[in-house]
């Protein structure tokens, strides 16, 4: 068998074989990263489709695999962690936060720590009184437990404002809740 730097070289001079080696080799491993990845979110289609990402990108891109620094096995499980996580933000950018304020309600506890349950209701209308997009943000931040990061990289907005807009919108659920209880 080659050496990496070898096979390196010999992609880079478009050897079609040495790719066509690299994939037997390393298609069982590559597909155990993306599907640890994207467990629960994603089809066996879309596990391929990341592995097969990954070995064009090495394909197109040979001579940013630094042999010195590591293996190419090593190499290759990155580029497709880094797909498949880039597969997974993509998957979940596209599915639709659910509006089921009863299910919404029991992760919304802690948020609305000061309400007891049984004003639940209360809760559950100043949540839709907030505009769509902070109700969202609250929604993915307490229902789904997606990080801010994650909800900025989800809705395309910086970070920073995806935090300024989760605490603008408990001082609005706050003051909502208190014209509530006067």
């Amino acid at each position: 068998m080659l050496t990496d730097k070898e096979i390196q070289s010999a992609i880079r001079d478009g050897d079609e074989a040495v790719m066509g080696r690299i994939m037997v080799k390393y298609a069982k491993l590559l597909w155990g990263v993306a599907s640890a990845v994207l467990y629960g979110n994603a089809g066996d289609a879309d596990v391929e489709d990341v592995v097969a990402d990954a070995f064009v990108y090495f394909w197109e891109h040979p001579e940013r695999f630094e042999p010195d620094r590591g293996k190419l096995s090593s190499y290759l499980a990155m580029v497709v962690r880094s797909r498949a996580i880039d597969r997974y933000r993509q998957i979940t950018r596209k599915r639709e936060v659910p509006l089921e304020e009863d299910a919404v309600m029991i992760h919304f506890e802690p948020l609305a720590g000061i309400v007891a349950k049984e004003e639940s209701r209360k809760v559950r209308e100043c949540l839709n009184s907030l505009n769509e997009e902070d109700r969202e943000i609250l929604i993915r931040r307490y229902y789904h437990e997606q990080k801010p990061r994650e909800i900025a990289k989800a809705l395309g907005i910086p970070k920073r404002q995806v935090e300024n807009r989760l605490y603008q919108a408990k001082i609005k659920l706050r003051k909502q809740l208190k014209i509530y209880d006067d």
